[in-house]
C-alpha cells in the first residue's frame, strides 16, 4: 500500500502544478488599447476616471487610438481587478472609477512594458475608409469620382491646419521637438501632405481612367 502511494505522488504533484499553471493563466489580463493608453496615463500621475477623460480629451485621444469615454471607465474597473492600477487614500467620498483616484502599480508598468514589445505594433496595416471608397468608385455615377477627391482634399487641408495649431501647443507644453508627441504629430501631418499630393495628381488622372485589360477572377468551389 505504501508503495502505491509513493508510485502515485509525482501524478498527484504534476496535476497539482497543471491546476496551478491554468490558474494563473486565468488570472492574467487581456489588454486591450484603452487599458494600454490608462496604464500609461497613470504610469505619469495619479488621476480619477473624470480626470483620465479630461486628460485624454486634451490629447485629442481619438487622432492615434480608438478609446471612448465609457471604455475608460471600464479600462479603470478592469485593471483595478487585475491589480494593475491601485485606488488611492483620499478625503474625497468613494463613488466608483468616476471618484477613485488611480495610479498604476509595479505589476501594471510591467504589464504595459511587455505589451510594448509584441511585434504586432509593427506589422499591422490599417484600412483607411478612402481606400475602401477608392476600390468601389468605378461603381459611383459620373461626376462623382473627382468631386469626392476634393472633398477629401479639402478635408485634408482642414486636418492639416488643425494638426499644426496641435504641434505648436505641444512645443509650447513640452519645450523641445524630440518627444513622442512631437513625432506623432509629425507624422500625421505628412501622411496627410503625401494625401494631397496625391488627390491632385488623381484629379489630372483621371480622365485617363480604364478598366483592367487582363482581368481575372477566382473560379470554382474549394476542393
Amino acid at each position: 500500500m505504501k508503495t502505491q502511494e509513493n508510485a502515485e505522488t509525482p501524478r498527484t504533484q504534476r496535476f497539482t502544478e497543471n491546476r496551478g499553471r491554468r490558474a494563473r493563466q486565468a488570472r492574467r489580463v487581456e489588454l486591450t488599447t484603452p487599458d494600454l493608453v490608462l496604464l500609461s496615463l497613470l504610469a505619469e500621475r495619479p488621476m480619477h476616471g473624470y480626470q483620465a477623460n479630461l486628460e485624454l480629451e486634451r490629447r485629442e485621444i481619438r487622432d492615434w487610438a480608438n478609446v471612448s469615454r465609457p471604455q475608460v471607465y471600464y479600462s479603470l474597473e478592469k485593471l483595478a481587478r487585475g491589480a494593475l492600477i491601485r485606488s488611492l487614500e483620499t478625503e474625497e467620498p468613494a463613488g466608483g472609477p468616476e471618484r477613485s483616484t488611480f495610479e498604476t502599480t509595479e505589476k501594471g508598468r510591467a504589464a504595459l512594458a511587455d505589451a510594448l514589445e509584441h511585434q504586432g505594433w509593427t506589422t499591422q496595416r490599417e484600412h483607411p475608409l478612402f481606400l475602401t471608397w477608392m476600390a468601389l468608385s468605378w461603381q459611383a455615377r459620373p461626376g462623382v469620382f473627382r468631386s469626392q477627391l476634393k472633398r477629401r482634399r479639402k478635408f485634408l487641408l482642414k486636418e492639416i491646419a488643425r494638426e499644426k495649431k496641435t504641434l505648436q501647443s505641444i512645443y509650447a507644453e513640452v519645450g523641445h521637438k524630440y518627444h513622442e508627441a512631437v513625432w506623432m504629430v509629425g507624422l500625421m501631418l505628412e501622411q496627410m501632405r503625401a494625401e494631397v499630393r496625391w488627390t491632385h495628381q488623381l484629379e489630372r488622372e483621371s480622365a485617363r481612367r480604364a478598366r483592367a485589360l487582363y482581368p481575372q477572377f477566382a473560379e470554382g468551389l474549394p476542393k
